[in-house]
């Protein structure tokens, strides 16, 4: 079945951001009514002072047309409205207006003062509460009593939680695109999907993940991330580092791509052993992933004439390489119809990118 391709939002995104730190504060709750009404044989009048509202909450919300945390670049400040203040004859002031920031889903929110997990945003319209607000102040007539009907006193609202935040986006995606720099992996996604990243002939022309959707028969599709190239040390920070291997941590699947074409290059199987390093060093967990192998550039003569050999190195560790070249789609197809498979294999078990 041929692979049908679809535009998705990331590629075409002039700035991607994925970290962003915030300020947060919730409303706080409106102050206590002192009031008092006309009583007989009261001659101050009974109490009848109002609670005041509670002040608003901090919310965030998935959104789903969100791939960036662009909006957030500068320090942000976020505020909920207070609530209002208690009134006369028992009436409790309005409870202040929750904010809701709306954030892509995938984002994890982190208490930057505590390094405490708050949230992982995950789902559409999925939202959490991120700062309380205030209760408000009870007001005089919650303070009467038989020896005191006209008390004067009424409570101050609370204050309403304050901290910083940090937000750190990790892409939702079925199957994630890896190997070292220039193999071919933006090739590759324009090939699946319409997608656009930007492809040239040196190192690190992606230097922004992207997303396209790529979709076989009726209902087959999955989300694949182009994620920029890696070079040893990338756990520690090299190249792209953490920036790069943290939008692994999600997928279910990876594609990595092994490319021969310069005949400068070290051993493939080197090559394929020292991205997996990596992959461990940063999390013992992503080596737990599924991984296809495809060597790239076959349309090259010299590629083409490795083929054979490097089939059987890597099936004597088990691993099917699949040849492929994502410029002119040769082999593209069976790689593809095993992603999907995999795919679907894995939802049938269900399996979420988590």
């Amino acid at each position: 079945m041929p692979l049908k391709r679809f535009k998705t939002g990331i590629a075409g995104t002039t700035k991607f951001v994925d970290e962003a730190k915030i300020w947060v504060k919730a409303g706080d709750g409106g102050k206590g009514c002192v009031s008092f009404g006309r009583g007989k044989f009261i001659p101050k009048g009974k109490a009848d002072g109002g609670d005041g509202g509670k002040g608003g909450d901090i919310l965030l919300s998935g959104d789903p047309h969100l791939s960036t945390l662009l909006e957030f670049s500068f320090p942000g400040h976020f505020k909920a409205e207070n609530g209002e203040p208690g009134g006369k004859r028992k009436r409790s002031g309005r409870r202040g207006a929750d904010f809701v920031i709306r954030v892509p889903m995938g984002t994890t929110v982190k208490d930057v003062e505590t390094g405490a997990l708050i949230q992982d945003v995950t789902a559409e319209e999925q939202k959490c509460v991120v700062a309380k607000g205030g209760k408000g102040g009870r007001g005089n007539a919650r303070f009467t009593s038989s020896t005191n009907p006209s008390p004067s006193r009424a409570g101050e609202g609370q204050k309403g939680e304050q901290r910083r935040l940090s937000l750190e986006l990790k892409l939702l995606a079925d199957v994630g695109l890896i190997g070292y720099p220039n193999v071919g992996k933006s090739t590759l996604m324009a090939r699946i999907s319409s997608a656009r990243p930007k492809i040239a002939d040196y190192p690190f022309t992606t230097i922004i993940p992207n997303l396209g959707v790529a979709k076989s028969g009726e209902f087959s599709q999955f989300v694949v991330g182009d994620l920029p190239g890696l070079v040893e040390g990338a756990h520690r920070g090299a190249g792209l580092g953490v920036r790069f291997l943290r939008h692994i941590e999600r997928t279910n699947l990876v594609i990595h791509l092994i490319d021969i074409s310069d005949p400068c290059c070290s051993d493939p199987i080197e090559n394929f052993r020292s991205v997996n390093r990596e992959l461990e060093a940063f999390s013992v967990s992503l080596l737990d992933k599924a991984q296809l192998v495809a060597l790239n550039k076959i349309d090259l003569k010299h590629v083409r004439g490795r083929i054979q050999e490097l089939k059987e190195r890597f099936e004597a560790m088990e691993i099917q390489l699949f040849p492929i070249s994502a410029l002119t789609g040769e082999g593209v197809e069976d790689l593809m119809r095993e992603v999907i498979h995999r795919v679907e294999e894995g939802r049938e078990r269900g399996l979420e990118r988590v």
